[in-house]
């Protein structure tokens, strides 16, 4: 297998590191506070939001897409944010999840790189399993691994208007039209089922508006999302791997390869 392609300026502006696991019965409010006075010196500041709804990788019948599902349960449930002094790096708990971000807030900051991002993720995880077995919750039975790339190409670097992201995206060649117009707008959708249907790559490309300077973008969301053989750190880890690896190649294989001339890509 080649080296994975890298970049000197990749458009990330956004990393998911997370674990889905069997639902913690005993797991409350209070333990999000508890939690959060162990770490934090490292997480400052604190927010809290609806419940993550399941998400999980089936093989019969036909294919759903991906999406963000908010859990409505008669038993309130809330999901904890912990966010570092400057904004950028959060983990994310609730009963049955525990995600890392990685984010751009003004725009200035730089993507650390998996290399670096990944042991911040396993510190944090082992530091929430320690402090659940302290509380006497037992070990989260993990049923699910997601890593999410999110990346924002600007409007002006590279494509113009909405309906050319042919320009930006492989997988959309430049139309040959005898009637039509150019499209108002172009959006991908799609969903790439692993060998050994060891999870799916899903990958959504559609116009947005970034957060911290009101651009318009061609936001491309890559996530990869299946199940470890095991509820280990080490099979966990080696899903992860696998997760990041079907980004990085994905990623390479969808897009264009002027726009990857344009981000540095190291051939």
């Amino acid at each position: 297998m080649t080296p994975l392609p890298t970049y000197e300026r990749p458009p990330v502006t956004e990393t998911v590191l997370g674990v889905q696991f069997a639902p913690l019965p005993g797991f409350t409010v209070a333990h999000l506070g508890r939690f959060w006075a162990e770490i934090e010196d490292t997480y400052p500041t604190h927010e809290i939001h609806p419940p993550l709804g399941p998400q999980m990788e089936q093989f019969e019948g036909p294919p759903t897409p991906s999406q963000v599902r908010v859990a409505l349960t008669a038993k309130p449930r809330v999901r904890g944010w912990f966010i570092d002094a400057a904004g950028a790096e959060l983990i994310q708990v609730q009963h049955d999840w525990f995600v890392r971000n990685w984010r751009k807030v003004t725009g200035a900051e730089r993507y650390p790189g998996y290399e670096d991002l990944k042991p911040r993720f396993e510190a944090d995880w082992r530091r929430f399993t320690e402090f659940l077995d302290r509380k006497g919750l037992g070990r989260p039975e993990v049923n699910q691994c997601e890593v999410t790339y999110v990346n924002d190409i600007p409007q002006g670097e590279g494509w113009s208007s909405l309906g050319e992201a042919h320009r930006v995206l492989s997988s959309l060649a430049a139309p040959k039209r005898e009637f039509l117009v150019e499209p108002e707008v172009e959006i991908v959708n799609a969903t790439y089922v692993m060998p050994e249907k060891k999870g799916r790559l899903h990958v959504v490309a559609q116009p947005a508006v970034r957060t911290y300077d009101r651009q318009v973008v061609l936001q491309m969301t890559l996530t990869a999302r299946g199940r470890p053989a095991s509820s280990s750190e080490e099979d966990v880890a080696t899903w992860l791997d696998l997760g990041h690896e079907w980004i990085v190649r994905g990623f390479a294989d969808l897009t264009t390869r002027p726009m990857q001339d344009r981000w540095g890509r190291i051939w």
